[in-house]
């Protein structure tokens, strides 16, 4: 990493060059740390940053930026399954390893955590719960495993139901772990997802589950989605691949949780 002395002058194109590697190489940059190694003020690099993203090179959010745009669209079920899908296979034979003798879980919904389902295998038998009505047919074809399907709407996008009946399905409920995929995991906004509906059902999930599992592939890092499931410090243990930027696996290591690399 370089440090720039505040008694040299450094050039427009040198920050940019400067501030385009650091974002590959991080996955974010933070105003402040930028303006510190290169001895300038926070001002410069805000301006630097503006102009960067006038060229598409990245997108600003407060204090920070990021090599692609933070926001996500809420996608279909379907579109998702077909992106990342090595490394969704990865993290699933990953996430089987915590499966452990008679347990009792909860998968909730999207693609990453239908491909855990497809290759879920219980250790002598399995009690699953899940708003997902995708992973409830794959579950009950499956020897050996209990279904609790969570009623509720039906939301077309992810083939789930939420809402209050949904949430009132937990009540009996106890499980050991939670299995949840995400649509963002950003340092500031925590983990998100594309709705609060979709948010406030998986976090009423997270509290009748002794731990949370997030299974995400690297390109959720970084990203924010409209609603908010919990910070950082909800998660127990995050499953994704070797794509998961250094700096930002060590801060989110640094918050207590459990980084497995599929």
């Amino acid at each position: 990493m370089y440090y720039i002395t505040l008694q040299v002058m450094i050039s427009i194109a040198e920050r940019h060059k400067f501030i385009k590697e650091q974002l590959a190489k991080n996955g974010f940059i933070r105003v402040q740390d930028i303006a510190d190694q290169l001895g300038v003020t926070g001002a410069t690099i805000r301006k630097d940053l503006r102009i960067l993203e006038s060229q598409n090179v990245l997108y600003r959010t407060h204090g920070s930026a990021s090599p692609v745009k933070p926001h996500v669209m809420d996608v279909s079920i379907h579109e998702k399954s077909i992106q990342h899908t090595a490394e969704k296979q990865a993290i699933a034979l990953a996430a089987q390893k915590l499966i452990q003798p008679d347990d009792a879980v909860i998968l909730a919904s999207g693609s990453t955590v239908t491909a855990f389902a497809d290759i879920l295998k219980p250790v002598d038998t399995i009690n699953i719960v899940t708003p997902s009505v995708g992973i409830a047919v794959i579950m009950n074809e499956k020897d050996n495993v209990k279904v609790l399907l969570l009623g509720g709407e039906m939301y077309k996008n992810s083939l789930s139901v939420r809402g209050g009946y949904a949430e009132a399905g937990l009540i009996n409920v106890s499980c050991s772990k939670i299995f949840i995929g995400c649509d963002g995991i950003d340092l500031a906004s925590g983990v998100t997802c594309a709705t609060i509906e979709e948010a406030r059902l998986t976090n009423a999930m997270m509290k009748v589950c002794s731990q949370t599992v997030v299974l995400a592939d690297s390109s959720k890092f970084g990203r924010r989605g409209f609603g908010r499931i919990g910070s950082i410090e909800d998660i127990d243990i995050i499953i994704t691949d070797s794509g998961i930027p250094d700096s930002i696996r060590e801060k989110i290591e640094e918050a207590g949780v459990h980084i497995i690399i599929a």
